[in-house]
């Protein structure tokens, strides 16, 4: 766990808010680097234009900059507005405000949820589905510390889904409750205009739903004890084939992207053509929607939630109880793409050893239990040294460590 990542909770040592403590939990699990990391360009060129330009949000946007981003250029802050993933659809602000936040990748098309970008504003208001501040140090990533920022989330005014977000950035005065106020102001003004043109039926070119056009929420994913990985996207589940999960598990692992090239190595054990890869990739776009599934490079557009990362997450916390109860066993265990080895490994042997440092029975005694650590020789030689004397579970673990010690000899 990083010095960044133990500061927990307002009670802590340096003061640190409770929310961003757990922000700062969920930014070390998604594995972002507190020290330089860049939040990825996701979108550029045509694909942004035609996205934004398809955005339910495009049509408040000359209403956001009347009322918020005009201030903002003011200030020497930037208004931004993003999607409901967190990806950054339009910037504004004065023209050396704009270079500066170049250098931290506050750009358009660019991936600002907490997943990619670690704690920021606009990430943890569509987390919370609230508004959020952080100040200058309270940035998971210490490039972004010269910055402080709020967002507000935006709803859709018919069914209540979060369409996106509207942020300021700038100097210590936009962490101010002041800031926020104005920010949940514009937020609500936006949703009222949308309520407005979807009762008109001037929205999106007739009375389309006002989430027309939105890209994919939260992908979640579950593969640990499964054959074949389980994904959600958008209240659809899909269970996917085995080359498909391999697939999923490498992309989300590497949320910047991967070319056709790496993604071959990631996935597959042996030599494989390009067209074999290709094929899969389209049939899994085909299936997920082209809208989660990108190329040029591979990638995931959506944040994602895996069930690996949250056992992650709960060892990094130091909560290895939760690890344990959360770890339903090795991550798609048949598999023998390299991604897929790679991290079963990984993350088998920490919570392994983070079962074995807490020197609780109890723990232990769950870890033999399970067809994956039924056979630890060492696992069950420590319970012995654990469990009192009296325990009902000690024949069991004595039988146990016999028998094992019999079959290695």
């Amino acid at each position: 766990m990083s010095s960044r990542t133990a500061r927990r909770g307002a009670g802590g040592p340096d003061g640190v808010r409770s929310v961003v403590a757990e922000s700062w939990l969920r930014s070390s699990a998604a594995g972002v680097d507190p020290e330089g990391h860049l939040p990825p360009v996701v979108l550029d060129g045509g694909d942004l234009a035609d996205y934004r330009t398809a955005h339910a949000l495009s049509h408040v946007f000359p209403l956001l900059y009347d009322v918020l981003g005009r201030a903002a250029v003011d200030c020497d802050a930037l208004m931004a507005v993003g999607d409901a993933s967190g990806h950054l659809l339009w910037v504004a602000g004065a023209r050396h405000v704009l270079r500066r936040a170049e250098d931290i990748n506050f750009v358009e098309g660019s991936a600002w949820n907490e997943h990619s970008a670690g704690t920021n504003a606009p990430g943890m208001a569509l987390h919370l589905d609230g508004p959020a501040v952080v100040r200058a140090g309270e940035h998971f990533n210490r490039l972004v510390h010269p910055w402080s920022c709020a967002a507000a989330p935006i709803h859709d005014p018919t069914t209540s889904a979060v369409l996106g977000v509207v942020d300021i950035t700038g100097g210590p005065d936009v962490a101010s409750p002041q800031s926020l106020a104005m920010i949940r102001a514009a937020a609500r003004m936006a949703e009222s205009e949308l309520g407005r043109l979807a009762l008109t039926g001037t929205l999106l070119g007739g009375g389309e739903h006002p989430g027309a056009g939105l890209g994919p929420g939260v992908v979640r994913v579950r593969g640990l004890g499964l054959p074949e990985a389980v994904v959600e996207v958008d209240g659809r589940t899909h269970r996917l084939s085995r080359r498909h999960s391999e697939i999923v598990v490498a992309l989300t692992e590497n949320p910047r992207g991967l070319s056709a090239e790496q993604l071959e190595t990631e996935v597959y054990p042996g030599r494989v053509t390009s067209s074999t890869l290709r094929a899969e990739m389209t049939r899994l776009r085909t299936l997920l929607g082209p809208e989660v599934m990108l190329s040029r490079p591979y990638r995931v557009q959506a944040e994602t939630e895996t069930d690996w990362s949250g056992v992650l997450a709960h060892l990094a916390a130091g909560r290895v109880r939760d690890a344990l109860r959360a770890y339903k066993g090795p991550l798609l265990p048949g598999s023998e793409a390299p991604a897929v080895v790679d991290l079963r490994e990984v993350l088998e042997a920490r919570v392994r050893a983070a079962v074995l440092a807490s020197g609780e029975a109890d723990l232990m005694v769950g870890w033999t239990r399970s067809r994956w650590g039924a056979g630890d020789l060492e696992m069950w030689e420590r319970q012995l040294d654990t469990l009192p004397a009296a325990s009902p579970l000690r024949p069991v673990a004595e039988a146990e460590v016999a028998r094992l010690l019999r079959d290695d000899a």
